[in-house]
């Protein structure tokens, strides 16, 4: 990799530029090849020593958008999740959401009795198999892991919650594995606790063939936060009203009306929606 300019990522590290992986990350917006080539391209000859990953993603961001605003809404999806922020709620709802999207049966913020103090779990999601207890760790800032301390105390709630023998669920409380779920990474010590324990653990880059990204690209259920046409206030007020999924905007249009769209805004705020719900539920 000698002579790359090298550039600093949000947690302050610095690696070098690569374009493979900024070619990657483009891959995932639905953009044509050839525009991928041109951005690429153009975003290498503008690198520079010590450039901020944010100022690359902007860059491209900003191209993409020229074309079409589902590539850059799709293109901005791990961006999309920090600004569920600053509260951690939207992001349990969001996961919770797509939780029910695999079949799962969901409820937010639940109470059980543990054997030494009551807790209340995040997201509890129930298919065939069982009762899965789920905790989200939500991060607003890009360069934050969690570390080994995050699966240690959570697991420890779940082991307490387990010695109560279920005594909510009638005694029939099957639960393997407790998950653990964030927007941003595990440290290597966490993975391996977690995998050492039983945990289940999800983020955006991990587990390999299954992370939080993947999940979402497959199943169209982005946040309404990816929207470029739609303002940080109006993502805000959409958000307190309930819905923090595209789709569910799809079937609560006259929400956009409520927060003061206009008729000519709502008609393309809804087709771009229509186009990332559609154009990725068949991938």
């Amino acid at each position: 990799m000698a002579g790359h300019p090298k550039i600093v990522k949000a947690s302050g590290e610095r690696v070098p530029f690569s374009a493979v992986k900024l070619r990657k990350s483009l891959s995932h917006s639905g953009a044509p090849v050839e525009l991928m080539d041109t951005i690429v391209e153009k975003v290498t000859r503008e690198v520079y020593e010590g450039m901020p990953t944010s100022e690359i993603y902007n860059r491209a961001f900003a191209l993409l958008r020229a074309y079409r605003e589902t590539c850059a809404s799709r293109y901005k999806l791990k961006q999309a999740i920090y600004e569920l922020g600053p509260t951690g709620f939207p992001f349990e709802r969001f996961i919770s959401a797509v939780l029910n999207h695999s079949g799962f049966k969901t409820q937010i913020n639940r109470s059980y009795r543990g054997k030494c103090v009551s807790h209340e779990i995040d997201v509890v999601a129930t298919n065939d198999k069982g009762t899965r207890l789920i905790e989200c760790k939500y991060h607003s800032d890009p360069g934050k892991k969690c570390d080994v301390k995050v699966p240690l105390y959570i697991h420890s709630r779940f082991e307490d919650v387990l010695q109560n023998g279920g005594a909510e669920t009638g005694g029939h409380f099957v639960f393997k594995p407790g998950w653990v779920v964030t927007n941003t990474r595990f440290t290597g010590d966490a993975q391996k606790y977690g995998t050492c324990v039983g945990l289940y653990l999800l983020s955006w880059n991990y587990p390999a063939n299954n992370s939080l990204k993947q999940r979402i690209d497959r199943s169209g259920l982005y946040p309404i936060t990816v929207s470029p046409l739609l303002s940080a206030k109006e993502k805000q007020l959409l958000l307190e009203r309930g819905p923090v999924l595209c789709s569910e905007v799809l079937k609560k249009s006259h929400l956009l009306d409520e927060i003061g769209i206009s008729k000519s805004r709502k008609q393309r705020i809804l087709k771009e929606f229509r186009q990332l719900c559609t154009v990725n539920s068949s991938q």
